[in-house]
């Protein structure tokens, strides 16, 4: 029978990385590897960061509805379409505003008999744990239900707050096993059986924020994405972009995260929906986009 893994955790904390993570560990010990990725806005451009591990005929991205609630059926179906693999795995990545007790609750209904009830991994970023404010109800009910709790964002952190941040885990969760990547064992992840911890209900509606994208043109310098993460306010939670900088021919991605970090590196091929600027979080709209790409642009020009 066939595993299905869930992986969530709020916008930010490392679920592509432990994805990537797991995609490779998987492939090395023989399994074939089927992703599923969820995203309110473009999904198709992280799907296509997997192509060099996963054939694309192994990735499907679902986007523009989440898959705990509004989108749940179209993805009940579409694991039940997914072809049949010697050792085969299926990896689902969640949205970062994902109710993660809602997505296994629904989802282990109306699969077929092939599959295996699906597990969930949460991951934890330990830096910025249960400093979200207004949404940290939402991320501790993202590791309720899960089986596994990885650790992530671990450089720089003492060992006190490490602890501090395990023992608030195992209050909210006692049952799931806390490790960090690093300690993932995957031959021993398709045995790991569904929680049994009782979930807490989340008003989800509450995180359906509003998300939006537009056309990025090419930029002439990096600079210019920091000046456009920078404007954009903090309100937004999850920016990423795709365009081309200067003369490289290559494309470069980039993403800003909640407690405002920025990251960048190249882009796999070219995307598939064209150059984008997209945001997830309260306040995102086309035009205050369009007013942030104008701004970083004539400040350079300036410079």
């Amino acid at each position: 029978m066939e595993a299905i893994i869930t992986i969530v955790g709020f916008l930010g904390a490392g679920k592509t990385t432990l994805l990537k993570y797991l995609i490779n560990s998987f492939s090395k010990n023989g399994w074939s590897p089927f992703i599923i990725l969820n995203d309110y806005e473009n999904a198709h451009l992280d799907a296509q960061q997997f192509l060099k591990q996963v054939d694309i005929k192994h990735i499907k991205a679902l986007t523009g509805s989440c898959i705990c609630c509004s989108g749940i059926n179209e993805l009940r179906d579409y694991v039940n379409r997914i072809p049949e693999r010697v050792n085969g795995i299926t990896l689902i990545e969640a949205n970062g505003t994902s109710d993660a007790c809602s997505l296994m609750e629904f989802l282990g209904v109306g699969l077929n008999d092939r599959f295996l009830p699906p597990i969930q991994i949460s991951v934890v970023d330990v830096k910025n744990w249960q400093k979200r404010g207004e949404h940290n109800e939402l991320e501790s009910n993202q590791i309720q239900v899960s089986s596994l709790i990885v650790l992530t964002h671990l450089e720089k952190i003492t060992e006190s707050r490490q602890s501090l941040v395990i023992d608030e885990l195992k209050k909210i969760n006692p049952f799931a096993n806390i490790i960090t990547m690093d300690a993932i064992d995957v031959r021993l992840l398709p045995e790991l059986s569904p929680s049994e911890n009782t979930a807490q209900k989340l008003e989800h509606l509450k995180a359906h924020w509003s998300s939006c994208s537009v056309d990025l043109p090419g930029l002439p310098s990096k600079d210019c994405i920091y000046t456009i993460c920078e404007k954009l306010p903090k309100s937004i939670l999850r920016v990423k972009g795709c365009t081309i900088i200067g003369q490289e021919k290559e494309y470069t991605y980039f993403e800003r995260n909640p407690d405002g970090e920025v990251f960048i590196r190249p882009f796999n091929g070219e995307p598939i929906t064209g150059p984008k600027l997209l945001t997830i979080g309260p306040n995102s709209e086309p035009k205050l986009l369009e007013k942030v790409i104008k701004e970083s642009l004539e400040t350079k020009s300036k410079n």
